[in-house]
């Protein structure tokens, strides 16, 4: 009898080790994701920050200032053309908003 639950404990255990890959992977919020959609510069997120896809069209903005782009910005998250404050979607590399601020 401790034979079988031997085997069953070893069965189980490699059957565990060769599903993890396909566990972590599920459980990883970026594994096998697709391209996240280009953030909507009209959505109420973006309106809230002043997103805009150009940041010259931001220059009249009080906050803006001449250089400043997403993709020079903290939050950039340059494999994903993304960023941490916009988390379901891409943005713009030469856009702007009023969260700017110089990566450090």
């Amino acid at each position: 009898m401790a034979n079988q639950s031997r085997r069953k404990f070893m069965r189980n255990s490699v059957m565990g080790l060769a599903a993890l890959p396909f566990g972590a992977g599920i459980l990883s919020k970026t594994a096998f994701a697709q391209e996240l959609p280009r953030l909507d510069p009209s959505s109420p997120t973006a309106q809230a920050l002043n997103y805009v896809e150009v940041a010259s069209d931001a220059s009249d903005h009080p906050a803006y200032e001449e250089g400043e782009v997403c993709d020079n910005c903290m939050f950039w998250v340059a494999d994903k053309e993304g960023c941490q404050l916009f988390p379901e979607h891409s943005v713009e590399p030469k856009g702007w908003c009023q969260s700017w601020t110089a990566q450090g």
